[in-house]
């Protein structure tokens, strides 16, 4: 399968350049936009954008800060959703389908809050987690390791500085939990560990204290009434992050709740086909025009 991909700036009117990739034909509305998670991370989500490139133009982008996207500056989250307003504009794309994956899905639940007119169409991944998620995921990634592998990660991230390789092997340790098959998750883990880079560390930090200020749980009962009729949510059955927070939102907001078995938090890499199947039934689903 083939499809067109173009890449691009941004020039938002605060002075920021903000990096973007296109496939497919963008002459077509309204496009699917792909918000990656972190916060501090770069765009991953490729694999993602060619499972529905063929069907909707998919737009995808390095949130500032990160990637391509380079700047210095403080995060909000204000900020963030106005850039993807901006982002929309210079797209000429009055309404999108947005999906969001891990802290991406928390950024698309909390610009639906702000900006419900311009979504066609939501899908949840992996997120957003209300309520105390943390102490069932902290102990569910410590069962997943070992005595060594907990103690060697805890040195690393109390390091005042890392190197090159003590950087890659911190976020290989911290991440490979994340999957459901823990030899494949290690090598998935190495490999994003490489590609991910450099991890903004400092937007992950404000991003992550603007969140706990202002608890997505404080705001359901809006979003329940916010969110496109075309919303649904999923995620992997054996993410450490407890599968319960997710459907404990997803009967808040009074949306489906798919759950991709033999998958972890990023099911595209260990069920392809059953993710793939289900992006490509809501695209279909979205409303048009």
């Amino acid at each position: 399968m083939t499809w067109t991909e173009k890449q691009g700036l941004a020039s938002l009117s605060d002075g920021a350049q903000v990096h973007w990739t296109a496939s497919g034909d963008t002459g077509t509305r309204p496009p699917v936009v792909l918000l990656h998670g972190g916060p501090g991370l770069p765009d991953y989500l490729g694999d993602v954008a060619a499972l529905v490139a063929d069907l909707a133009p998919v737009y995808r982008y390095d949130q500032r800060g990160t990637g391509r996207s380079q700047w210095h500056g403080r995060h909000t989250l204000v900020r963030h959703i106005g850039d993807l307003v901006e982002l929309l504009d210079a797209w000429d794309a009055p309404r999108a389908i947005l999906i969001g994956h891990s802290y991406g899905a928390d950024l698309a639940a909390r610009f639906c809050l702000a900006h419900s007119e311009r979504v066609a169409a939501a899908l949840l991944m992996c997120g957003p987690l209300v309520g105390d998620w943390r102490a069932g995921y902290r102990a569910e990634r410590s069962r997943r390791m070992t005595a060594e592998q907990q103690e060697r990660l805890r040195v690393l991230e109390e390091l005042p500085r890392r190197s090159e390789e003590q950087e890659v092997e911190l976020l290989t340790l911290a991440w490979f939990t994340d999957h459901a098959d823990p030899e494949r998750g290690r090598q998935w883990a190495a490999r994003g560990a490489r590609r991910r880079r450099p991890v903004n560390w400092t937007m992950n930090a404000e991003l992550g204290e603007a969140g706990r200020a202002d608890p997505l749980d404080g705001h359901l009962a809006e979003l329940r009434e916010r969110l496109p009729a075309r919303t649904e949510l999923l995620g992997g059955g054996e993410d450490p992050r407890p599968m319960s927070a997710l459907d404990a939102l997803a009967r808040s907001l009074d949306r489906p709740l798919t759950r991709i078995e033999g998958a972890g938090h990023e099911p595209w890499l260990e069920r392809p086909d059953a993710v793939r199947a289900h992006l490509r039934r809501f695209v279909r689903g979205a409303p048009r025009g």
